[in-house]
């Protein structure tokens, strides 16, 4: 039963949300908005919290980054962090990427960004598959090529682990989206969500390469 003042759609995942968002984020010609961003992202950690403990491993990093990046855009100086590229050269010029007492929202955005690039490739194994195979495999594969480049072994092992429950394809658009018919809606956007969120995860891949901040401890 869906908890009080909170139906049955708003409890489950949305991509039409996530595609709506992402595309609302790409501004100018190389930048990322970062309002609609978190917004995405919000939609996204319904996904992770769909699947339960099998995600536990990175909705809660998740939840704590976007926090983050929230409270970066309701301070006084909240004009530095409209969007991704304001944010890095902001902390660049101001020295605060070498402050260790900073909190540093370009860091954060990577480490969201890294989750995203997890997520993409996860969902595009997923919709290539037969309803009726196991998303387990895709989801080691992913997070091998992604996520686990940048977890300690005993971390990766575990997740590792966690995705052997993973259902079928079918039964798991139907655990995070709902309905045989809400499915085939869903099926019906993914393509074109993949596809922004392919822009979105580009144009900030290119800002991090473009300030050699791939690296950020």
């Amino acid at each position: 039963m869906a908890a009080a003042g909170k139906s049955d759609a708003d409890s489950k995942f949305n991509l039409v949300i996530v595609r709506d968002a992402l595309k609302n984020s790409l501004i100018e010609d190389d930048d990322v908005q970062m309002d609609s961003y978190i917004v995405a992202y919000k939609e996204l950690l319904k996904f992770f919290h769909l699947l339960g403990s099998v995600f536990s491993f990175v909705s809660s990093d998740v939840e704590n980054k976007i926090e983050i990046l929230q409270q970066f855009r309701a301070e006084k100086e909240s004009s530095n962090f409209v969007s991704l590229k304001t944010m890095i050269l902001y902390e660049k010029s101001s020295g605060l990427l070498n402050n260790s007492k900073y909190v540093s929202g370009s860091r954060t955005f990577l480490r969201l960004h890294r989750g995203l690039d997890f997520i993409r490739l996860f969902l595009t194994r997923v919709k290539e598959l037969n309803d009726k195979d196991k998303t387990s495999g895709v989801c080691q594969s992913a997070y091998d090529e992604t996520l686990g480049n940048f977890h300690p072994f005993l971390i990766r092992k575990g997740a590792k682990a966690a995705m052997y429950v993973l259902p079928t394809k079918e039964g798991l658009l139907q655990k995070v989206c709902g309905s045989k018919e809400e499915v085939e809606a869903a099926s019906l956007v993914l393509p074109e969500m993949l596809d922004v969120m392919g822009e979105v995860h580009k144009r900030s891949n290119n800002l991090y390469d473009k300030h050699d901040l791939h690296g950020l401890p």
